[in-house]
C-alpha cells in the first residue's frame, strides 16, 4: 500500500504545500508541491479565505490520506504566531470536513526525521528532502520544501500507524520494529518522545 500525504507548512503570507506518496518500505515519490501566497495588503478575512480555497483545491485533487500540519511553537513573535496558528486552523478545518486525519508535527521533529539532527538549518534540509525524492533541483521556495518535509515525516512514522491512516501520537519507538529504523528516524522518534514529555 502507498500512503499519500499531504504536508503543509502554514503562514499566512506564504503557505507552503506537498504531497508525497510512500510506499512501505520508506521510499517517498514526490507528487506535487507549491506555495499559497497572500498580501498584508488584504485583510484578514480575505487572506484566509485564499488559504481556505487553496487548500480546498489541493485535497479534492489530490485526495491524501492524512494531513502533517507543522506544529504552531510560541518563541516566534506575537504576530507570527498569530497569523500561522489562523492559517493552521483554516487548514486543519478542511481536512476535517473531508475526514481526513491531521498529524502536527514540530519543526524539530521534522529536522530530525529528515536530517538526523533536529537542530538542522532549512538549506538542510532542503538538501535531504531533495535527495529522498530523488529530485533533479531543490523544491523552492523553502516553505514547499518544508511541507515536503513535513509529509515525509509523517509518513516514516514509527510502527504501522501512519499507514492505517490514523495518527497515533503514541508510536512506539521500542520495541518488534524499533530495530529496522534509520539513525535519522531514531533521531526523529527521540525529537518527537521529548516534545510530547514537554508538552
Amino acid at each position: 500500500m502507498t500512503l499519500r500525504v499531504l504536508g503543509v507548512d502554514p503562514g499566512l503570507t506564504r503557505c507552503g504545500i506537498g504531497v508525497v506518496d510512500v510506499e512501505k518500505n520508506r521510499r517517498a515519490t514526490m507528487v506535487a508541491f507549491g506555495v499559497v501566497g497572500t498580501s498584508p495588503e488584504q485583510g484578514l478575512d480575505q487572506r484566509l479565505l485564499v488559504i481556505a480555497n487553496a487548500i480546498d483545491e489541493w485535497l479534492d485533487r489530490y485526495e491524501p490520506h492524512v494531513m502533517a500540519v507543522e506544529r504552531v511553537f510560541s518563541q516566534l513573535n506575537v504576530s507570527t504566531v498569530m497569523g500561522v496558528a489562523q492559517a493552521s486552523g483554516v487548514v486543519i478545518a478542511a481536512a476535517a470536513r473531508r475526514g481526513i486525519p491531521v498529524a502536527l508535527h514540530t519543526p524539530s521533529e521534522v529536522k530530525a526525521a529528515v536530517t538526523g539532527s533536529g537542530t538542522s538549518n532549512k538549506d538542510a534540509v532542503t538538501k535531504l528532502v531533495t535527495k529522498i525524492l530523488r529530485l533533479d533541483a531543490p523544491p523552492r521556495p523553502a516553505d514547499a520544501a518544508d511541507a515536503l518535509a513535513l509529509a515525509i515525516t509523517h509518513a516514516w512514522r514509527a510502527g504501522s500507524g501512519a499507514y492505517s491512516g490514523a495518527y497515533n501520537e503514541g508510536a512506539a519507538t521500542t520495541g518488534p520494529g524499533s530495530q529496522s529504523l534509520t539513525p535519522a528516524q531514531r533521531a526523529w522518534a527521540e525529537a518527537e518522545a521529548k516534545a510530547r514529555r514537554a508538552r
